[in-house]
């Protein structure tokens, strides 16, 4: 993991806000009635749901989720035509403690 990717991913506010979201999906995005049966990711949302919790386009947040993807800080499943996203916490601790580190 590269530290100053994740930094950057960090950068944008909308992006900071949905890895505060994805702390709590249940709290941010109800619960979880829109995860279509079969789809066994805990924790997912469903790009549709950030997009509408962010009040930006489904283009504009997918974007975002890709980024924050690349960076380690997101991890992804597709089940039919969805996509959903989680946060990927062993990546997540391993950048706080290397960020720490190096600071």
């Amino acid at each position: 993991m590269d530290t100053l990717t994740v930094i950057k991913a960090l950068s944008n506010e909308t992006r900071f806000r949905i890895l505060e979201w994805l702390k709590e999906p249940d709290k941010h995005f109800g619960a979880m009635a829109y995860m279509h049966q079969g789809c066994d990711f805990e924790g997912g949302v469903c790009v549709g749901a950030i997009a509408e919790k962010s009040g930006l386009a489904q283009s504009v947040i997918s974007g975002y989720l890709v980024k924050m993807q690349k960076s380690g800080l997101l991890e992804s499943k597709r089940h039919c035509q969805f996509t959903y996203y989680r946060r990927n916490e062993e990546s997540i601790n391993a950048f706080k403690e290397s960020f720490l580190k190096q600071l």
